[in-house]
């Protein structure tokens, strides 16, 4: 079963009749873990993938440092928003990257990345304190990159870091 479906389900089953809350996804700390594990393997899945050639033309992939003082002093919102924005470029540059790579395991762990990445975003969606739609028309540092692996990378980095971090945040909120 794709890896998506089973976060899409999870979340499914957590949702409160009525309002959709994915509290207890939120308040189950196993389960980020088992995203971040997730993530690792495809990386270094796809680090084993043989002869991945450099991409011809670079992807634009978010930079997903941070400072920890920095994100404590935002809004969840604003975090929300912000990892939103991150993993729209971040699918962006999986799809320009998908068009690139003909070798099968290359593709095939970018489709499971492509995946991930897009339910997270259906994820964080249900997640609103503003009234309006969610406007992708938002602008995150970012840096071209050439190497396949380096998609990963980023995935990874995004889901230990401010994933992570936005989850426990919540959870302080949410699960008392």
């Amino acid at each position: 079963s794709p890896p998506g479906l089973l976060l899409l389900t999870s979340f499914l089953l957590h949702v409160e009749e009525g309002r959709a809350s994915p509290t207890r996804l939120v308040c189950d700390n196993r389960l980020i873990q088992k995203y971040i594990g997730e993530a690792k393997d495809m990386e270094k899945r796809a680090g084993q993938c043989q002869a991945l050639p450099a991409l011809s033309c670079p992807t634009v992939l978010p930079l997903v440092d941070f400072s920890l003082q920095q994100w404590k002093s935002k809004s969840n919102e604003i975090k929300r928003r912000e990892i939103l924005c991150d993993l729209a470029l971040l699918v962006g540059a999986v799809a320009g990257a998908q068009g690139q790579v003909t070798q099968e395991c290359g593709a095939r762990q970018l489709s499971q990345l492509y995946r991930h990445a897009n339910s997270f975003i259906l994820l964080l969606q249900t997640f609103s304190w503003e009234a309006g739609p969610w406007e992708p028309g938002c602008s995150p540092r970012s840096m071209e990159q050439t190497h396949i692996t380096g998609i990963f990378l980023t995935y990874r980095q995004l889901v230990q870091g401010k994933l992570r971090f936005f989850f426990h945040d919540l959870a302080k909120d949410l699960c008392k």
